[in-house]
């Protein structure tokens, strides 16, 4: 698995695989994105924890908010391994849902 850190005010949207964009009819699914349930905070911002499928090289991300925002859209193409997060949540406050 691989993950990322997002802002709970963006949304993912394409994602792409070793053969480019994924391509739900070739694989007969959608692609394993799963918002879980840890968050941390940044400068007053919570980051959502996500999680994905090794086969997923990039994912695209972008604001929520339809009101003309600054940054239309942002590819993700350095997703965090399992020891990278772990990492990083020794080192943050953690928050969960639950």
């Amino acid at each position: 698995m691989k993950y990322f850190f997002l802002s709970e005010s963006w949304t993912t949207g394409r994602v792409w695989e070793f053969g480019g964009l994924w391509n739900e009819i070739a694989w007969k699914r959608k692609p394993y994105v799963s918002r879980q349930s840890l968050y941390i905070q940044e400068d007053g911002e919570n980051l959502r924890l996500y999680q994905v499928e090794e086969s997923i090289l990039m994912i695209e991300v972008r604001p929520k908010a339809i009101a003309a925002p600054a940054i239309g859209q942002v590819v993700l193409k350095r997703l965090l391994t399992a020891e990278q997060v772990i990492d990083r949540l020794c080192r943050e406050k953690v928050f969960t849902d639950i």
